[in-house]
């Protein structure tokens, strides 16, 4: 039998070293197995509970946490202790346009409940039982980043409409590709509801009590906080693409297998990877470079790869050092021949 609980971490942080919402701590018990078992950290991205061109419904969100999630995350509890840290990104979206006048924090409380059931009902079916606890985390009211806001939520509106919706509610809306979207500013600490920690009495609230924030938490870098502080061998990014890629959605895209952290800063898969694959990417490395395991490694990749990625078969593994700073997947009839994974189509990471 396995035994599985949502656990919380608390820590004071600022808003650009970020995290995310609940988590789920998996630890197998029973025969050890012929490969090293691993402290791994597992980060599932919010839009990994709905597929492409379907509504988010309970009933959709369920589906696919059955049929791709929860069998995955046993998968790999048999090799490894595994802790699960989710977003929450559409989700929290779609309540704030249920209920307008709910502030973000109290929105936050509410998607870590409905995505704890979500994930409780579905690891039930394959025979692992869970816990769901409601996390809080410290944040920084100070920091910068609450000027700029830039955690995107919910859907995305055309120009005139969100031009409409700012003028009448108030929102601040940011360009997403040639839509616009509502940003929020990304909170840190170990997950949860983003709360400050009050120095003096003010109002109604006394002094050292905790006080709601209206930001939204990032789970990749609330996920390499969390692998830091549990002293994790790796930490896994899992989203609905691949790895990391070169010319990403073009003719001649190349998707690395293994990539030092000196690679990934010195180019644009660094810090100034466009679009939502740049803030995976700069967890893996804030992880990858703070542990103090020489070996630890990070890793991007497709939630159906996931155990693929262990063995270096999919996705893209991040380490301290990689003989000659990358390794590409070969694509030719030779390397697929060796096993290699084919080459496809990029999607969106």
């Amino acid at each position: 039998m396995a035994r599985l609980g949502f656990f919380g971490v608390r820590r004071a942080l600022g808003a650009r070293s970020c995290t995310s919402e609940a988590r789920i701590v998996a630890e197998q018990v029973g025969p050890s197995s012929e490969k090293q078992r691993l402290k791994v950290v597992v980060a599932v991205g919010g839009n990994a509970l709905i597929r492409r061109g379907e509504r988010l419904t309970i009933e959709n969100q369920l589906k696919a946490a059955r049929n791709d999630a929860a069998p995955m995350l046993k998968k790999l509890m048999a090799d490894h202790s595994v802790v699960l840290t989710h977003g929450n990104g559409p989700q929290v979206g779609e309540l704030a346009l249920e209920r307008s006048a709910a502030t973000f924090d109290v929105l936050g409380a509410e998607s870590q409940g409905q995505i704890g059931y979500i994930f409780s009902q579905a690891l039930a079916g394959v025979g692992v039982s869970s816990a769901c606890l409601v996390t809080q985390v410290i944040v920084d009211p100070a920091d910068a980043a609450f000027q700029n806001p830039t955690k995107f939520v919910g859907p995305v509106y055309g120009a005139k409409e969100a031009d409409a919706l700012h003028q009448s509610l108030g929102w601040t809306m940011k360009p997403d590709g040639e839509y616009f979207r509502r940003p929020l500013p990304i909170a840190c600490g170990g997950g949860g509801v983003p709360v400050v920690r009050m120095g003096t009495a003010y109002a109604n609230i006394p002094s050292h009590a905790l006080e709601g924030m209206e930001a939204v938490i990032d789970k990749d870098r609330c996920g390499a906080l969390l692998a830091q502080q549990l002293d994790a061998d790796a930490f896994l990014i899992l989203t609905d693409g691949g790895g990391i890629w070169r010319n990403f959605g073009k003719p001649d895209a190349k998707e690395m297998k293994e990539a030092s952290i000196a690679y990934l800063e010195g180019t644009k898969a660094g810090s100034k990877f466009p679009g939502s694959m740049g803030p995976k990417v700069a967890a893996a490395i804030e992880f990858v470079k703070n542990s103090p395991n020489p070996d630890a490694f990070a890793a991007i990749g497709d939630l159906n790869d996931a155990h693929a990625i262990f063995d270096n078969q999919a996705g893209t593994i991040i380490k301290k050092n990689v003989p000659g700073d990358v390794v590409w997947y070969d694509r030719s009839e030779e390397g697929t021949a060796k096993g290699t994974k084919v080459d496809r189509v990029p999607r969106n990471p």
